[in-house]
């Protein structure tokens, strides 16, 4: 009980400074994670809930659940034609290209471990979490062309991510003899359950709360209950079915946000600080029970070497391919190809990885994901305020009529920025 005590003092003193620290590219993320660290078993050890349990596992993946339904709930498909192009680029090209050369890179550093783990390492670090640099996508210096396109794929990759994740994990259970041997079949009926749950869910929720909306005989409280609850909805029945839990999420969200006309707004909003507040929460365990062992077994040359090419080359290469011939400035593909954070959706995959093979070996692929994530929230959190600013100041004094500065809507941003006193109304929209 005296760890939770001390993680509830560090929320209220984050609460308290939230403005003040992000003077200093001081984010939620690092600040929680350092706290994790520093009250779990390898520090003071008063913190006694274990992350690799399933209370903690459950913890970690109704928070993703909750993000990824709400992320997903606000992507409008018709709006998005001002982000299609380079927002599928780099979902459709520069995604399924990261995790190739992820899995190339994670066979040379760790040859024992199998090209099926390599592809898992690569696909859990896949996914990017602008969570982890919101000053990128809230500071409109940056092109508002840019911010939408980091923005949408954040809120999207990690979606679509996960059947890859699903599919590699599934193999290496196959190959270790822990899991079914039929893993394709596997695959396959997860993804197809968490489709079939996901729209269900999602078209019939979203006209049933249309309705309801219309007619009054909801409240801005009750709205508010209904998409966090479809959300957790969406999840549970999935694996309730033997389907994937956030597939479903996404999908649930995507087709309740199209139902809904993503006029609950609010709403949504609502379910989005509920799972920002509880990944802040599983920012504090990773730390206590998974970064904070690292830390204290030591460097791993190996581990640490991939986790920089994870963050520079892997994820940067595929984005300067995938960008090839959008006529884009050079600094700008520089730009996108850098903030690729990698944060609370490789944390829930790397748990789900650790659970389901039961101990097998993976601490190579554990020590990868781990000093990745480790670097990712250091390093992006200190360069995301600074870099957003030079960036901005250098694509305001070049050539009028670049492509960077075509007209766009301002974007809505999908997790909101703590630290930022204030936003303006039409920030809100998109």
């Amino acid at each position: 009980m005296t760890g939770l005590v001390i993680i509830a003092i560090v929320f209220l003193g984050y609460a308290l400074v939230a403005s003040r620290l992000a003077r200093f590219s001081v984010s939620a993320p690092m600040v929680f994670l350092l706290a994790g660290i520093l009250v779990g078993p390898r520090g003071v050890d008063v913190l006694h809930i274990e992350l690799s349990g399933e209370a903690g596992k459950i913890l970690a993946e109704l928070t993703l659940a909750i993000l990824l339904f709400s992320d997903a709930s606000t992507v409008s498909l018709r709006k998005a034609v001002h982000d299609r192009d380079v927002a599928g680029r780099l979902l459709g090209i520069g995604l399924p290209l990261t995790i190739g050369l992820g899995t190339i890179v994670a066979r040379l550093l760790f040859p024992s471990q199998g090209w099926a783990m390599a592809a898992l390492t690569a696909a859990i670090l896949a996914p990017t979490d602008i969570a982890l640099g919101l000053s990128v996508v809230t500071n409109r210096a940056v092109p508002v062309r840019i911010r939408r396109a980091l923005n949408v794929e954040s809120g999207l990759n990690d979606g679509i991510a996960t059947p890859f994740v699903t599919l590699f994990l599934l193999v290496v259970a196959a190959e270790e003899s822990v899991g079914a041997a039929d893993w394709a079949a596997e695959a396959l009926r997860e993804l197809g359950f968490a489709l079939v749950v996901g729209a269900v869910i999602g078209i019939v929720a979203g006209r049933a709360v249309s309705a309801a909306h219309r007619r009054g005989w909801t409240t801005p409280a009750s709205e508010e209950l209904a998409v966090l609850a479809l959300a957790l909805l969406s999840y549970g029945a999935s694996v309730a079915v033997g389907g994937n839990g956030f597939v479903a999420a996404f999908v649930g969200g995507i087709l309740f946000g199209a139902a809904t006309k993503r006029r609950l707004t609010e709403p949504t909003e609502f379910a989005e600080n509920v799972g920002l507040f509880s990944s802040f929460l599983v920012w504090a365990l990773f730390g206590a029970f998974i970064a904070g062992p690292a830390l204290r077994d030591g460097f791993d040359g190996h581990a640490i070497a991939y986790a920089l090419l994870s963050l520079t080359v892997v994820r940067m290469a595929p984005v300067a391919l995938a960008l090839f011939g959008t006529k884009w400035r050079s600094d700008t593909v520089a730009f996108v190809g850098w903030f690729g954070p990698r944060g609370l959706a490789s944390v829930v995959f790397l748990l789900i990885t650790i659970q389901d093979l039961h101990e097998t070996a993976i601490t190579a692929p554990v020590a990868a994901v781990t000093w990745t994530i480790l670097l990712s929230v250091l390093l992006h959190g200190l360069s995301a305020g600074p870099l957003a600013r030079v960036y901005g100041e250098r694509v305001s004094s070049a050539t009028p009529g670049i492509p960077e500065l075509a007209g766009a809507p301002e974007l809505r941003v999908r997790r909101r920025d703590l630290s930022q006193r204030e936003v303006g109304a039409e920030a809100q929209r998109s």
